[in-house]
């Protein structure tokens, strides 16, 4: 498994579990790799996940940020950023368990945003974390 689905599996795992999104997003919460068609909102979907090789001391490392987009319908800007901090309250520093031969050295909520999208009923928010990974020996 690359490091970079085994980050993606292990954080939304993590946030998944969190009760501050379940309760925005639903028990499971709505969090999909691809939008279903007809999704409930408000729902998350995963976006681009940009990786650089970090190697050092003998050991892989790689540095990767993944970006995660939140939709909302009906509760505009305010909504949107109130699930972005909830995901970020959750996921940064979050200690996670890597499978696949990855550990996580670090995870951190680096960038987030809210905004309307050309439909102006629907608000759209982005959180970004990065992530340190080395290979585990």
């Amino acid at each position: 498994m690359s490091a970079e689905a085994a980050f993606q599996d292990a954080l939304i795992q993590h946030l998944s579990a969190d009760a501050g999104v379940i309760a925005l997003l639903g028990d499971p919460p709505r969090v999909f790799d691809e939008e279903p068609a007809g999704a409930a909102y408000p729902y998350v979907t995963i976006g681009r996940g940009v990786s650089e090789d970090a190697d050092g001391d003998g050991a892989r490392v790689i540095e990767h940020r993944l970006t995660l987009h939140v939709w909302v319908r009906h509760g505009g800007r305010r909504e949107a950023k109130t699930i972005v901090d909830a995901m970020r309250t959750a996921g940064h520093e979050a200690a996670l368990s890597l499978s696949g031969g990855w550990r996580c050295v670090f995870c951190r909520s680096v960038y987030a945003d809210a905004f309307r999208t050309a439909d102006s009923r629907i608000a759209h928010g982005v959180i970004r974390f990065r992530a340190l990974l080395e290979e585990v020996a």
